[in-house]
């Protein structure tokens, strides 16, 4: 059986990565993910750490922004499916790249946000293949795109609402 390359991208500040994991994991589904550094200051500072100092902040923030996607266009062209979750508290612009990205490589790419994000993302949300709430809406459709099984719904669109 095939196993499923998912790359997970976006928020860094809850456990929705662990969520979806375990999910994959209790229905058996065959699975690898991937993700971006999930380190902040390690993200932030890599540029700086291995290239050098740099004393203006922009040059600062765009060599390791250039290293960071090194990484995540690797792993998003790679990927079979990729899952782009924007959080509540901070404003994740490099997952509206990286959503961006996955949809220009024909990636089939599945939006996770609350409904307070819905306008703000709308654009973002028409590109994607599926839109949802909670991380449990994203095993269930796993399961159903490797499987084509409803069986075990864990009745996440409840648990949305």
């Amino acid at each position: 059986m095939k196993t499923w390359k998912l790359y997970l991208s976006g928020e860094i500040h809850t456990d929705w990565r662990e969520e979806i994991e375990a999910g994959a994991s209790a229905a058996g589904l065959p699975i690898e993910t991937a993700s971006p550094v999930t380190n902040h200051e390690a993200s932030d500072d890599c540029g700086v750490a291995i290239l050098g100092a740099e004393p203006n902040k922009f040059w600062h923030d765009h060599k390791g922004a250039q290293m960071n996607a090194i990484r995540t266009r690797t792993l998003i062209s790679e990927a079979d499916i990729v899952v782009v979750r924007f959080g509540e508290k901070y404003k994740q612009w490099n997952a509206a790249f990286d959503a961006g990205y996955a949809s220009a490589l024909g990636k089939p790419l599945i939006i996770l946000h609350g409904p307070d994000h819905q306008h703000a993302l709308k654009e973002v949300d028409a590109a994607a293949l599926a839109v949802c709430e909670v991380p449990a809406q994203v095993v269930d459709i796993l399961r159903y795109v490797i499987r084509g099984e409803l069986d075990g719904y864990t009745g996440s669109k409840a648990a949305a609402e």
